[in-house]
């Protein structure tokens, strides 16, 4: 048994955390609409002995949350691509985002703006963890059935090798007959003109 837990691929945790940015990124423009924040903004007016009508407060809040919401946006898309790129599956990475996304944007809108969450929601999420461990299972069966044919391939011999070797033996077994029949005419050449009278009085 290990003594250190073992640690999760580096794709994992950025899909997590752009489905974390994505959650956020949708709280704060909700934030940026909502009445929630006019009340907020009437609250901090009061804490600063300012009007609770003061509109320049709440539109100095508002526009915060509008900027927090193009950067978690901005931070959400840099981590997603960075896990696409360190995955080996689009299809992991996607499936973990979204349920990072859908299970903290619960959380939050439970925490921050009093949502339910119904017994119809639960079932939801559930479906979305067993798809998500189905999907993930699936892939994990495709890349080893894949692994283990193409180690199958490569221990075959490949046929345009032995094409190769049947050409070049066939080359080879013609030029060593071409160099015979050459040799066997030089020889009996050399006989004939030894053994013919008129070439030595010559």
């Amino acid at each position: 048994m290990p003594l250190l837990p073992t640690l999760k691929p580096a794709w994992l945790w950025l899909a997590i955390a752009s489905g974390a940015c994505a959650a956020f990124n949708g709280v704060f423009a909700k934030l940026t609409t909502t009445e929630l924040t006019g009340s907020w903004a009437g609250a901090i007016s009061r804490a600063f002995s300012l009007s609770p009508s003061n509109k320049i407060v709440e539109f100095v809040i508002r526009g915060l949350f509008f900027g927090l919401n193009l950067l978690f946006n901005a931070t959400m898309w840099g981590l997603f691509t960075k896990a696409l790129t360190s995955a080996s599956s689009t299809v992991r990475v996607s499936v973990i985002n979204t349920s990072a996304n859908f299970m903290i944007t619960a959380i939050l809108g439970v925490m921050i703006f009093s949502e339910s969450l119904p017994a119809l929601w639960l079932l939801g999420a559930a479906m979305l963890v067993a798809g998500s461990v189905i999907i993930g299972r699936r892939e994990e069966e495709g890349d080893k059935t894949v692994g283990e044919s193409t180690a199958v391939y490569e221990g075959l011999p490949r046929q345009d090798s032995m094409d190769s070797a049947a050409f070049r033996d066939e080359d080879s077994e013609e030029s060593e007959a071409l160099e015979l029949a050459s040799v066997k005419d030089t020889d009996e050449e050399e006989q004939f003109e030894d053994n013919d009278p008129d070439a030595v009085l010559k």
